[in-house]
C-alpha cells in the first residue's frame, strides 16, 4: 500500500474523458492510493488547493482551462507549488512535449497510459507503487 505515515498517497487525476479517469482510478486504487478526480483545469486547481495531492496526471486539452493553464496556476500556487505534475495525453510530438515541460510539468506521458509507463511515473515521484 502506498502510505505518507497511516494515510494514503492522493494522486489527482485530472481528465475530461471518463474512461480514462476510471482507468487510472481503477488502476491506482489498486496499488493503494487515494484517488480524487476533476474534468478539467478549473476543478484541478480548487481541487488541488484543497486535497494537496501527492501527484497529478494532467490532461492538456479539456475544457474550461486547459493543462497548460492549469500546470502554471498551481505553479504559482503556495502550498502546492511543488506538487509534481504528469502531463497525460494523446499527443507524442516533441514540440508539444516541450512545452508542457517549459510551462512547468515534470513529466510526459502518453495515452493509452500502459503498466510499464505509469509505474515507472510512479516510483519516479513517489519512491513507491
Amino acid at each position: 500500500m502506498a502510505l505518507t505515515g497511516n494515510a494514503p498517497l492522493v494522486i489527482l487525476v485530472v481528465d475530461d474523458n471518463d474512461c480514462i479517469r476510471d482507468f487510472l482510478k481503477e488502476l491506482l486504487s489498486i496499488f493503494g492510493y487515494h484517488v480524487v478526480e476533476a474534468t478539467n483545469g478549473q476543478e484541478a486547481v480548487e481541487i488541488a488547493q484543497r486535497e494537496c495531492p501527492d501527484l497529478i496526471f494532467m490532461d492538456l486539452n479539456m475544457p474550461v482551462l486547459d493543462g497548460f493553464a492549469a500546470t502554471r496556476r498551481i505553479r504559482e500556487t503556495q502550498g502546492i507549488c511543488e506538487v509534481p505534475i504528469v502531463a497525460c495525453t494523446s499527443n507524442n510530438m516533441s514540440d508539444y512535449r516541450d512545452k508542457a515541460l517549459a510551462v512547468g510539468f515534470n513529466e510526459y506521458i502518453t495515452k493509452p497510459v500502459d503498466f510499464a509507463q505509469l509505474n515507472t511515473v510512479l516510483h519516479q515521484f513517489l519512491k513507491a507503487a
